[in-house]
């Protein structure tokens, strides 16, 4: 279920391919940006894992990227937390 990145609200009624104009129902922010794509990555170089993707300054604003593509959700409203990482690393070696 993609979310959005500014809110968390809930972006499954945008269908794909999201258009540039598109907003989030619940705060308005632009919906095709970096920080709603499953390839971005602040560690990353230019914070994109996609290796062709041209560099976006502003990962917050609309863009025009061909490789834009909803992340699944749970990198919403901030990212995931340093502890919820950590607590998914504990569950996996325990097994």
């Amino acid at each position: 279920m993609p979310l959005c990145f500014q809110c968390g609200g809930s972006l499954d009624n945008i269908i794909a391919p999201v258009a540039r104009s598109e907003t989030c129902p619940h705060c308005g922010s632009d919906v095709r940006v970096c920080k709603n794509c499953r390839h971005y990555d602040e560690k990353a170089y230019n914070e994109c894992s996609e290796p062709q993707a041209e560099r976006v300054l502003e990962k917050n604003r609309s863009n025009f990227c061909d490789y834009f593509s909803f992340t699944g959700g749970s990198a919403a409203a901030g990212g995931t937390s340093k502890e919820d990482v950590m607590k998914q690393l504990d569950d996996l070696f325990k097994k």
